[in-house]
This record gives C-alpha cells, structure tokens and sequence, in this order.
C-alpha cells in the first residue's frame, strides 16, 4: 500500500479527461505500469485502475468527472491517494449477469478468456455500467453473441457492440 498527495490535472492530448497525477517515485516504488491497482481518493472514493505513462518517469490514473463530483474536487485541487495492488482475476468487477452467461455458454466462455485483459475489462465494465438486471443480462448476451461471430484474433470493441465498422 502506498499513500501520497498528488493534484488532479487535465490532459491536453485528451480534452475533457482529468487525471491524477502518480508522482516518479511512486511508480517506482510500484516497480512497473503494468499492473492493476485500487485506487482511494481522500479515503472517500474507491475504485479498481491502472496506470498510464504521463512521461519524465511519472504516471497517471484518469478520474471520472462523476468521481470529481463524489469528492466534491476539481481541476489543480490536492488530494490523498491511496495505491493497492489488485488481485483480482480481470482487474474489474465481474457482473453475475456476465458470471452465469458464461457458466452456461461453453464457446462464449472460450472466446472471453482468448481476448486480451484490457477487452475482458471493456466488456465487464460495459455490462456492469447499468443499473437495470434486464439491461446488464441484454448487454452480455449481444457482446458474446457478437463476439462468438468475429474471426479468433480480429476482435473489436465497435462489432461486439454490434456496430458497423467505421
């Protein structure tokens, strides 16, 4: 566990995404960018990340404007951060409405678990992003139903969405 203060900031390549900036020495006391982390923000908000490179050694971690809004923060305001290792097999939350599709459909599970970390997270994290039960149980079936239909290895977040391609 590792806390420090740190300021929140706005990405120019980005507009409109705030980030919290992870501080040199902090990310080498993490060792690496290449894992997944909990994320507390003045021990008020928690939620599961990683970590991007901000460049000269440091790092950053994006943070929502409804989280900003949760800590009552905004742009160049000081907050605390609390830095966890997450253990957790996807490194987000699996929805049950996902958990119990891909218990019952044998090559939707298959295909999930040959996709890349960061598209298992995308597709956790969209089933997971609604409140309604129907919604998330909607939302799973159209992602593996689309994505049991793509080629091994040409997977894409637009044609498990069921969207055309751009």
């Amino acid at each position: 566990m590792i806390n420090f203060k740190t300021h929140i900031g706005l990405l120019k390549h980005l507009p409109g995404m705030h980030y919290l900036e992870i501080p040199q020495e902090v990310v080498q006391q993490l060792g690496t960018l290449k894992q997944r982390l909990h994320c507390t923000v003045n021990a008020k908000v928690k939620f599961q990340c990683g970590l991007m490179a901000l460049g000269e050694g440091k790092a950053y971690i994006s943070i929502s404007k409804k989280r900003m809004q949760e800590l009552g923060v905004k742009l160049e305001d000081t907050v605390t951060v609390k830095l966890e290792k997450d253990d957790s097999t996807y490194g987000t939350e699996m929805p049950a409405e996902m958990e119990e599709l891909l218990r019952q459909d044998e090559e939707g599970n298959r295909r999930f678990l040959l996709l890349k970390p960061g598209m298992q997270r995308y597709m956790l994290n969209h089933v997971g992003a609604v409140k309604s039960v129907q919604l998330r149980v909607d939302r799973a079936i159209t992602l593996i139903e689309n994505l049991k239909k793509l080629p091994e290895g040409k997977e894409d977040f637009r044609a498990m969405l069921g969207l055309p391609p751009r």
